[in-house]
Formats: C-alpha cells, sequence, structure tokens
C-alpha cells in the first residue's frame, strides 16, 4: 500500500516524485526567486494541506544562498505533476531553469519504515 492522497483507496498507490530544480545563474536569478516567492509558497499551501508534499526545499550553494528546490511530491500521474509545474510561478516567472523529475519510492516517512 502507498501513501494515500485525497480520493484514492488502499489498492490505488499514490506515485511519488521527487524533483530537483535549478534556479538560473545569472545575476538577475537571485531577484526573480525573490519576486515569485510569496506567489510560490501561497500556490503550495494547498498541496501542503492535502498531503500532496512530503518535504521541499531550499538547496543551497557554499555560501548559504538559495540555488534551486528538492521536492518530494505526489500526484496522481506524471502529466498531473506536469499540469502543476505549469503553473507553478518559480517556473512561470523562470526562476527554475533545469528540472529533473524522477518517480520515487519512499521507503520512510516521518521516522516510519513504508512497506
Amino acid at each position: 500500500m502507498g501513501i494515500m492522497g485525497s480520493g484514492m483507496t488502499k489498492e490505488e498507490p499514490v506515485p511519488h516524485f521527487f524533483l530537483l530544480a535549478y534556479d538560473g545563474t545569472d545575476a538577475d536569478a537571485p531577484a526573480r526567486r525573490k519576486s515569485a516567492r510569496g506567489a510560490h509558497f501561497e500556490g503550495i499551501k494547498p498541496m501542503v494541506e492535502r498531503g500532496e508534499l512530503h518535504a521541499a526545499g531550499a538547496i543551497l550553494n557554499d555560501s548559504g544562498e538559495m540555488i534551486g528546490s528538492a521536492i518530494f511530491a505526489d500526484f496522481p500521474s506524471r502529466a498531473a505533476l506536469d499540469v502543476w509545474l505549469d503553473r507553478e510561478p518559480f517556473v512561470k516567472q523562470n526562476v527554475w531553469q533545469k528540472i529533473e523529475v524522477n518517480p520515487f519510492r519512499l521507503a520512510i516517512l516521518d521516522g516510519k519504515i513504508t512497506p
């Protein structure tokens, strides 16, 4: 049995995805991130409330500056993930310029081994 999303039954595991999204490296990249950050957090609030985002945060460089994002999330399909990316402010405002998406099998969640 996988982690359940809203409306899913025990027989329908929800696919997990691991995303690495890298910001641009140009001089304006930090300003774009800062400008889009409020809308980004507003957009993910409902996903957090529904339990679709298990963990997410900024990737930092050696100086502690944000240079990207790492995300562990549930989506019903890769197509649903792509719909989210199409409306995500960090994509629309050209913050994330390289995004790696991988299916992910969750082994540990909240300190517990998952089946």
